[in-house]
């Protein structure tokens, strides 16, 4: 019988040194907004997450630690085989601090200063900064493009090394098919391209969506990048890994992360987490799911009372609303928008621009659904007001 876990109950986390809670300020000019930004979650870990993470701690040695073990190995085997229906070669396996370095490795690797590296547009702002800061060119496409098109044009260019993907997609949420996967994998081996798959929201995923991991579509260089953080909600604790395909390309990762980066040995904590979430926090997740979801569908329910032509829908994956607003505001930028919500509501929501989106806004709801009623309702008033400043009522 599946346990019953309280999402509802409000976690106080400020004076923990939270980016989303304590960090307000660092993103927006007033401080003690209620926040719906940084993409994890309000709710406390998994009770066998806690509980082996407690046990860790009682032991109270906490020298360097091997990652390569038969526990974090094959606990990442099982998960894959029993929730994506995939095997995995456990000695394909390297490990990171994190999905981004993980990337930002893979491209030092793959391209140099000035080659292309594509993505989906909207794009995660973590994805743009990693190939920027690398000097690397950002080649953007439509995360919808039926046929294609656009994604061929942009690998077919010769200077087009890598294409990093996003699968399920940050910030829409959208699931890609197996169509869509094979078509693709198809495109970047005609034309040379590697692929980085980010999959660190492969695990949230909502009912009648099925995330299929890259490793079924892998042709040529490629590279799958994930964790158990974002599912599990302790990215605090850092850590992840991934599958790299070709055998030297494997070596070499290893080797860097050994020698120049100087990473031998992972936070053992990590490792704790993720074995404990692999083996034992499959029933918290389905909940943390169903729950989330919840949420989406309140948003959608309270955004079709209040703007009927909108037609909002949930994501097929995550707990980012992700809300496309130009229908209702028109030509109000999202600077007017942004100050509304933040001097007159007292919220905090990522604004669009920060993807590449305008007239967007990303809603983290990840939290109590009482924190939920009280961001979305702040939405709807602001986003009202700023449509009447737009005509001049003000």
């Amino acid at each position: 019988m599946a346990m019953t876990y309280d999402f509802d109950t409000p976690v106080d986390r400020y004076g923990t040194w939270c980016v989303q809670w304590d960090g307000i300020a660092d993103r927006f000019p007033v401080p003690d907004l209620l926040p719906f930004t940084i993409s994890d979650m309000d709710f406390a870990c998994a009770p066998p997450v806690l509980d082996a993470l407690q046990r860790r701690v009682a032991h109270g040695v906490f020298g360097y630690t091997d990652w390569r073990n038969d526990d974090f190995r094959g606990a990442v085997r099982d998960w894959f085989k029993q929730r994506h229906d995939t095997d995995v070669d456990p000695g394909s396996l390297v490990y990171a601090p994190s999905v981004l370095n993980q990337i930002s490795q893979l491209l030092r690797m793959w391209t140099e200063p000035g080659d292309g590296v594509v993505v989906h547009t909207p794009t995660y702002d973590g994805f743009r900064k990693a190939v920027t800061g690398l000097g690397r060119e950002l080649r953007g496409v439509p995360v919808v493009d039926p046929e294609l098109a656009s994604l061929e044009a942009e690998l077919a260019r010769p200077d087009s090394r890598v294409l990093l993907l996003c699968s399920p997609h940050n910030p829409t949420g959208r699931v890609w098919t197996d169509a869509e996967l094979a078509a693709t994998a198809a495109l970047c081996e005609r034309h040379g391209v590697a692929v980085i798959s980010d999959e660190i929201h492969a695990d949230l995923t909502h009912d009648g969506f099925t995330h299929l991991p890259w490793t079924r579509y892998a042709r040529g260089r490629w590279a799958l990048v994930t964790s158990g953080t974002k599912a599990f909600n302790f990215p605090a604790l850092s850590g992840s890994y991934g599958i790299v395909g070709d055998p030297d390309d494997h070596a070499e990762f290893v080797e860097r992360m050994n020698t120049g980066e100087g990473l031998a040995s992972p936070a053992v904590l990590s490792l704790t987490a993720h074995i404990a979430a692999y083996r034992e926090g499959a029933d918290w997740l389905d909940a943390v799911r169903a729950y989330t979801h919840g949420n989406l569908r309140l948003v959608q329910e309270r955004l079709d009372a209040a703007f009927p032509g909108l037609g909002w829908c949930p994501p097929q994956a995550g707990y980012l609303a992700w809300i496309d607003l130009r229908p209702v505001l028109g030509g109000v930028d999202d600077d007017a928008l942004q100050r509304i919500l933040v001097e007159r509501e007292g919220v905090a929501v990522m604004p669009g621009v920060t993807y590449g989106a305008p007239g967007f806004v990303r809603l983290n709801v990840g939290c109590p659904r009482g924190k939920v009623e009280a961001g979305v309702g702040a939405l709807v008033r602001g986003v009202r007001a700023a449509a009447r400043n737009c005509a001049g009522d003000f």
